[in-house]
């Protein structure tokens, strides 16, 4: 099982749909870079995983545990 699993995650700014069916999977021990252009979506990517931004869809999860299930406490 992945450290951090996303599963078609989805993320808005308003109207304008910054992530669009995102999956990725990252071991324990697994470096990993994302890269691209601007206006990719690595920071929007990086904001939702943290907890800054909520996403439209889609699931994230960390060693098992999601977000919301009040074990996980995003910075604010």
């Amino acid at each position: 099982m992945a450290l951090l699993e996303l599963k078609e995650v989805s993320a808005f700014y308003g109207r304008i749909q910054a992530l669009r069916n995102v999956t990725l999977e990252v071991d324990q021990g697994e470096v990993v870079a994302l890269i691209g252009s601007n206006g990719a979506g690595k920071t929007t990517t990086l904001r939702t995983i943290s907890g800054l931004m909520h996403p439209a869809g889609g699931s994230i999860s960390f060693d098992t545990r999601q977000p919301d299930d009040g074990r996980i406490h995003p910075y604010r």
